[in-house]
């Protein structure tokens, strides 16, 4: 987000809406937000253009698309220079069983969230993450349940 722009409580109040309802219609949105169509639609793009809004996505059931496993994989570099760093961070986009990674502080580097079909495709992926890509230590734990979901950032009602 830019330096100058600040959120104020209608962004605040649409970004609640597009949370709860990704594909709620403009005419609707404007509706819950109390705003004409066409400066509700002006707020949207301009916060999408900021980044403040970085996409609109489906949340699927990975178990009905033959993902077996969903895994929370800690994982800890062999060496911690800025190009080691990078080439790892490089190789992540072309595994597209890693669904998400975070750079991390503490006793890891990275926290990976990755989905495979069972053990022997996570096994496989784990040599290759161990033996390609300078991962030093791999702690694996596998997704038992899921008790609560995300489904979006708070969003506080009044701004800094």
């Amino acid at each position: 987000m830019t330096a100058e722009y600040r959120l104020d409580r209608i962004d605040r109040r649409i970004l609640k809406a597009l949370q709860t309802d990704g594909r709620v219609t403009n005419q609707a949105l404007a509706d819950r937000v109390a705003l004409s169509p066409s400066a509700c639609l002006a707020r949207v793009r301009h916060l999408e253009q900021i980044g403040v809004i970085q996409g609109y996505h489906a949340r699927l059931d990975p178990y009905r698309l033959d993902i077996g496993l969903i895994l929370l994989v800690e994982v800890t570099l062999a060496g911690h220079q800025r190009d080691e760093k990078a080439g790892f961070e490089a190789a992540l986009d072309g595994l597209p069983q890693v669904v998400e990674a975070s750079h991390v502080s503490g006793d890891i580097d990275y926290l990976l969230k990755i989905v495979v079909k069972d053990m022997p495709e996570w096994t496989e992926l784990r040599d290759r993450l161990v033996g390609d890509l300078g991962v030093d230590r791999v702690t694996t734990h596998i997704l038992m349940d899921k008790p609560k979901i995300f489904i979006g950032y708070p969003v506080p009602d009044d701004g800094p």
